[in-house]
């Protein structure tokens, strides 16, 4: 047993000065931008504010960031009357200063609303003005700045109905379209996308957001792409093949897609951390491979920089490591998997 205790810990010793090494002369900033693909990761407030390790990964690693939190409506609209972008203004700033791109996240949802939203009734004509001028604000607030917003975030259900919230209950269903006409007279420049999870393979809900979205551009409608969460787990079984399918029909109708939120979860395994980190690994690799088989896939984003600072363990309650840094900063396999990936497909 102390036998192949000593060899396993020599393993993990190679493996981690492979990896330090590998990473040392590699960025997937470096791979993806020369063939102007995006790769990003979304931001918190705290790590990017308190810790310089975190801001060095970004910059040297991604060429585009998500907004994780700040853009939200309770977050940046915390009172009737004002807004607070002190934070996503930094968040702006450190991307116009690094040359990268910043991704909105989200004009509309059914979550994080302010209570002096949610704690009393209002009119059709009353909400609908307060939805026009908070995201005629905020998206003309960062008009040139902010290269695409995700403008609706999770308005289905599973079986393909729109999820009653807030918006659909008060204005309609046409709450969808209004929001992306109103974001692109604040933004004209502006990509728009409709965000959501579990819609990458076929199934009932992907198709009402495809029937959706090609219904909105049929009429006119600016919106520019779909986005695909893609939250995973190395338990769940993906059909890659019905993904690409689902990318490529976007692609037949002129719309972009991305995957805009992923991040693959390791906590439902029981084999050892080292084969589930391969797991993950393949995992990310072969949902990436999925979006570069279609010219509508142009970005691909981890929910998160490093393990350390993930939303899953709180969430879930258990301890995770689903990202592409771990706790301390140092790439995983996952890392080199989606850097093998990008070298593959973009010639």
């Amino acid at each position: 047993m102390i036998k192949k205790s000593i060899i396993s810990s020599c393993v993990l010793v190679s493996l981690f000065f492979l990896f330090k090494s590998f990473y040392e002369k590699n960025s997937l900033r470096e791979i993806s931008s020369k063939s102007n693909f995006n790769v990003g990761a979304s931001v918190l407030a705290s790590p990017f504010l308190e810790d310089e390790q975190y801001k060095n990964i970004l910059k040297r690693d991604f060429n585009l960031i998500t907004i994780e939190n700040d853009l939200k409506f309770a977050k940046v609209h915390p009172q009737r009357d004002s807004y607070n972008f002190v934070i996503p203004d930094l968040m702006v700033k450190f991307a116009k200063e690094n040359n990268m791109k910043v991704r909105g996240h989200t004009l509309v949802w059914h979550a994080t609303l302010p209570d002096w939203l949610t704690d009393r009734k209002y009119s059709k004509e009353e909400l609908t003005n307060i939805l026009k001028n908070h995201i005629q604000t905020v998206v003309g607030h960062y008009k040139g700045k902010i290269y695409a917003w995700d403008v609706v975030n999770e308005a289905y259900n599973d079986d393909g109905t729109l999820r009653e919230n807030i918006w659909l209950q008060t204005i309609g269903p046409e709450y969808i379209e209004l929001a992306f006409r109103w974001a692109h007279e604040a933004d004209p420049d502006a990509l728009l996308f409709y965000n959501d999870y579990s819609n990458e393979e076929i199934n009932k809900k992907s198709n009402a957001i495809f029937n959706m979205a090609k219904s909105l551009k049929e009429q006119g409608v600016p919106i520019d792409g779909v986005g695909f969460q893609m939250h995973s787990s190395i338990t769940y079984k993906k059909n890659y093949e019905q993904i690409k399918e689902n990318f490529k029909r976007y692609e037949n109708i002129g719309l972009k897609t991305q995957i805009t939120e992923m991040d693959v979860k390791i906590q439902h395994s029981n084999k050892p951390n080292q084969e589930r980190l391969q797991d993950q690994a393949k995992m990310y690799s072969e949902t990436l491979n999925a979006c570069l088989a279609s010219s509508s896939c142009n970005a691909f984003i981890t929910w998160g920089v490093t393990d350390k600072y993930s939303w899953i363990p709180d969430y879930t309650g258990k301890e995770d490591a689903p990202l592409l840094f771990d706790t301390d900063y140092k790439p995983k396999p996952s890392y080199k998997a989606v850097y093998r990936a990008l070298q593959k497909n973009l010639k």
